[in-house]
C-alpha cells in the first residue's frame, strides 16, 4: 500500500502545469467567449489543434487573448491514463 501511495505522490509531483497565453490587444477589456477541451494522446507529441479565434470573436480586431493550459481535471485524466490521454483546455477572450 505504501508503494502505491508513493508512486501516486511521485506522479503528481513530476507532472507540471503550463499555460501559454497570447495577448493580441491588452488595451481593452475582454470577456471569455469560448472554452473547449482539446484532446491529445501521449503528451501531444507531433499533434496540434487549431482554434479560429477570429471566427469565435467575429473578426480579428475583436480577439483580445488566447490561452491554452492544463486544468486540474486535465492533469488528473492524464495521470489516470498513465499519460496516454493528455487533454488541455483552450480559451478565447474577445473585446466587449
Amino acid at each position: 500500500m505504501k508503494r502505491i501511495l508513493a508512486a501516486v505522490v511521485m506522479v503528481l509531483v513530476v507532472t507540471g502545469c503550463a499555460t501559454q497565453t497570447y495577448y493580441l490587444n491588452k488595451d481593452r477589456q475582454s470577456d471569455l467567449r469560448d472554452q473547449r477541451m482539446q484532446h491529445f494522446f501521449v503528451g501531444g507529441i507531433a499533434q496540434e489543434k487549431e482554434v479560429n479565434a477570429a471566427q469565435v470573436c467575429g473578426g480579428t480586431n475583436k480577439v483580445m487573448k488566447v490561452e491554452s493550459y492544463q486544468r486540474f481535471v486535465d492533469g488528473l485524466l492524464s495521470v489516470v491514463t498513465l499519460g496516454i490521454y493528455t487533454p488541455r483546455t483552450a480559451k478565447v477572450y474577445c473585446s466587449r
